[in-house]
């Protein structure tokens, strides 16, 4: 998903998204672990993923913080 995208959504639904991101993480960190090397390409792209669902909120916050200060 891109960031345009992730930028479109709600905020709950961000914060699924967030939720579902982080268990996928989860568990092809703990497949890697296991020796199921074929998930390398996908534990990066969901990292990726995880990394810019974090950056659209601390964006979101910093917005909103800005426009209550002034």
């Amino acid at each position: 998903m891109k960031a345009g995208e992730m930028r479109e959504l709600g905020a709950e639904e961000l914060e699924s998204k967030q939720r579902e991101a982080k268990e996928q993480v989860f568990r092809l960190r703990f497949q890697m672990k296991m020796g199921q090397a074929d998930s390398v390409k996908k534990y990066r792209l969901a990292k990726k993923d995880l990394a810019r669902l974090l950056t659209v909120e601390r964006q979101r916050a910093a917005a909103s913080e800005a426009a209550g200060q002034e």
